[in-house]
């Protein structure tokens, strides 16, 4: 039975927040679908949505009409701060929390997962700009301002931006293998070596 994972798309999501973690997984999905993993996207009501940059991309699926979910990737953005009191994206998210096994963020994503209550006593990261903002939205977090992204088990948050990437290929290693992971990070050619 095909397990599913889910990047959820908004108005203003910070596009390599969402289309990092959709590179190194869909590479993944489509080279070695004897693991039995898909991809997917979804967006509250479907259909075409723009990024923080100005790219257009397309949720194939509403919440509605979304497949159950095993991992769930919510990306950052300034498109998540209306949500930290959209009590109907909150609520859509607790919902999540009791049935998908394995919730992740980027970057600001964990904002929106601190306003629906999931990181209360749990370490967890974001941006480095939005890291007080963490600690100010539930004092109980163990905000760890260091590090590329935290695995908390059933939760996983990256900080800013490019650190999707990362946690993709860690989400490889814990649902198929570092063998697998290796493969992928070098068909994708992640090598970083910035040149300042």
């Amino acid at each position: 039975m095909t397990k599913h994972i889910g990047i959820v798309l908004f108005t203003d999501v910070e596009e390599l927040d969402a289309i990092g973690p959709w590179e190194v997984l869909s590479a993944w999905t489509q080279r070695f679908p004897e693991d039995g993993y898909a991809i997917t996207c979804l967006s509250r009501s479907g259909g075409l949505v723009r990024c923080a940059k100005g790219l257009v991309i397309q949720a194939q699926h509403s919440f509605d009409d979304a497949p159950p979910l095993d991992v769930l990737i919510y990306p950052g953005g300034q498109g998540t701060r209306p949500q930290l009191h959209d009590d109907g994206q909150l609520d859509w998210l607790r919902r999540q929390r009791a049935a998908v096994p394995l919730m992740t963020s980027v970057c600001t994503g964990s904002l929106v997962y601190a306003a629906a209550g999931l990181l209360a006593h749990r370490p967890a990261t974001t941006h480095w700009a939005s890291l007080d903002l963490l600690a100010e939205l539930d004092p109980t977090i163990d905000v760890r301002r260091d590090e590329r992204f935290v695995d908390d088990g059933d939760t996983i948050t990256a900080s800013g931006v490019s650190a999707g990437i990362d946690m993709a290929l860690h989400l490889i290693v814990r649902l198929a293998g570092p063998d697998r992971a290796r493969h992928i990070r070098r068909y994708i050619q992640y090598e970083p070596a910035p040149p300042v």
